[in-house]
């Protein structure tokens, strides 16, 4: 495999909301992050990716975009951004941006236009169906943020088709104009020096509505070989594509560079762990832990060679990992927090932090709808609350699994708001945030913030970790995570208690080790009978 910049990157999520307020206004911007990109340089890494910043009535957050080419004001201007792909560059850090193509806001003008009747010049830019015999819904396809994924427009008399939210119809990908659209826009951004893109549900846009397909469809892979021709596969950039539904043999068809498609996928079999059997994300169940440990296995042998992996816990979509999986509680959350990135940053693959990860950041409940902001939550609530269901059940789901969880505004300090802004915040603050912030865990000798650092380094400084072979052992123990990284006749060793409970690792023919990194102090080193502390996480050198 041709090495490319990427492969030995690391990339840090920043949600613009709530990463930082220049202004005073209560919402992030992108002079915000200006002003934090020394922090982020001092973190080590190379990439940020920079969730969307376009023109949007924000019915999603940003991720309804009714103008491409420019950006929404309450993250500033054209020259921000400008400002902030040069002032990242100074850093040697690339910026790459969220894209949604999948679908518009009902606010953007091809849709605005589309709406104007049949005969429209836009009106085959959307996917229009006419009602069923009944007058009914053309089909039974349902929305992922509840109820029906069709919606009727009363001036033509038919339905649109919206995969999200009733504001965030779908393009129709079957229509050229479409294209030679989104790959003057995508080439507009590339021009200005960004770094790629990250593509949202991308798996989406090959969709066959009426065989009901809406993800993995039969055009997919070459609507993505063309975009690659006529855009990004002229830059060395890097390209990400959301894919919920990517197996591995999915995976190296968008990921294998002969394919010409995106450097890799995001995929999500190991977040859905937790999820019951054909039931939605909030219906849960305890995490299995051989389980969660035989797809990561699964994904690093079965990618080695024929495509790339993303390695992630959390994003803008995925509550914090360490209140979900691991302990967040006084005692074990940092702890907790270092595991889990020891975990992922020695594995095989480009390593994604998002915004607070690095400090511990944590979930934050709530006791009633009027609390939560995300829309999806609220459709659910709504739609559960009608079915009869129990509302203190309802929101414990959404404690668990609500995107407010992540979208919370970054802890930078105690002070007001956490620094984050001298105005009232756009979403409220966890109430933990005087003891989880930048500012003190930055100080601790021992801090989340120093580990992620080490962690960086390695990958930056040890091909082992970029290209080395993966060897799981011990699969099938209830407690460790035991994996070796190995190249060119050197191996490490990682063993990690993924529990609140002491364990003991045993493998009497183990050579001599040193330590290269632990998230405890005085770990110990004799292989042979090694006792693990609570969510110990310990990198050995083999001799």
């Amino acid at each position: 495999m041709e090495k490319k910049w990427w492969h030995s990157s690391v990339v840090y999520q920043v949600y613009p909301r709530s990463f930082q307020d220049s202004d005073g206004d209560g919402i992030g911007d992108l002079r915000g992050i200006i002003q934090r990109l020394d922090y982020l340089a001092e973190l080590g890494i190379d990439v940020i990716w920079l969730s969307p910043v376009y023109k949007s009535p924000n019915d999603d957050n940003g991720y309804d975009i009714s103008d491409y080419q420019a950006i929404s004001p309450e993250f500033g201007t054209m020259a921000d951004m400008e400002e902030l792909i040069d002032q990242a560059k100074k850093r040697d850090i690339r910026i790459v941006m969220d894209l949604v193509v999948n679908h518009t806001s009902d606010e953007h003008p091809w849709f605005i236009e589309a709406q104007k009747g049949r005969d429209n010049a836009f009106r085959d830019f959307y996917i229009w169906r006419e009602p069923a015999e009944d007058g009914g819904l053309p089909n039974e396809l349902l929305s992922v943020f509840s109820g029906p994924a069709w919606e009727f427009d009363e001036n033509s008399g038919q339905y649109y088709l919206h995969l999200y939210s009733k504001k965030q119809p779908d393009l129709n990908w079957e229509n050229p104009k479409v294209h030679e659209q989104i790959w003057s826009m995508m080439n507009f951004w590339l021009e200005k020096g960004i770094g790629g893109f990250r593509m949202d549900v991308i798996d989406t846009i090959g969709k066959v509505p009426d065989q009901l397909i809406t993800t993995n469809g039969p055009k997919l892979h070459a609507y993505l070989q063309e975009m690659n021709q006529r855009t990004f596969g002229n830059y060395d950039v890097l390209t990400v594509g959301e894919t919920w539904g990517a197996t591995p043999e999915i995976a190296k068809l968008y990921s294998n560079p002969d394919r010409e498609e995106l450097s890799m996928v995001f995929q999500f079999e190991h977040i859905g762990l937790d999820q019951q059997p054909d039931k939605p994300k909030w219906d849960t169940k305890p995490l299995d832990f051989i389980e969660l440990k035989a797809v990561f296995t699964k994904w690093q042998t079965e990618l080695d060679g024929k495509g790339w992996n993303s390695l992630f816990w959390n994003n803008h979509d995925i509550p914090r990992i360490v209140s979900n999986w691991g302990d967040d509680s006084e005692e074990y959350r940092v702890v907790s927090a270092k595991m889990f990135a020891t975990f992922l940053h020695v594995l095989k693959g480009t390593p994604y932090i998002y915004q607070g990860e690095e400090i511990g950041m944590i979930n934050t409940p709530v006791s009633s709808i009027e609390e939560i902001d995300d829309i999806e939550s609220k459709n659910m609530y709504h739609e559960r609350i009608a079915q009869g269901c129990d509302p203190q059940a309802v929101l414990a789901s959404i404690n668990k699994k609500g995107r407010d969880n992540s979208r919370r505004p970054m802890q930078w300090d105690a002070t007001a708001h956490a620094g984050f802004t001298s105005g009232t915040p756009w979403l409220a603050l966890n109430p933990l945030y005087e003891e989880i912030n930048v500012a003190t865990d930055y100080l601790k000798e021992d801090s989340i913030f120093k580990h992620y650092q080490k962690l960086i380094q390695l990958r930056k400084e040890h091909e082992l970790v970029v290209w080395g072979e993966y060897r799981e052992l011990l699969p099938e123990d209830p407690q460790l995570y035991v994996y070796e990284r190995s190249y060119e006749g050197e191996t490490w060793l990682v063993v990690i208690n993924f529990y609140g409970t002491a364990a003991v690792y045993k493998d009497p023919s183990r050579q001599a080790a040193s330590i290269i990194l632990s998230n405890y102090i005085n770990s110990g080193m004799e292989l042979s009978n090694l006792t693990l502390r609570p969510y110990e996480a310990v990198i050995y050198q083999l001799s």
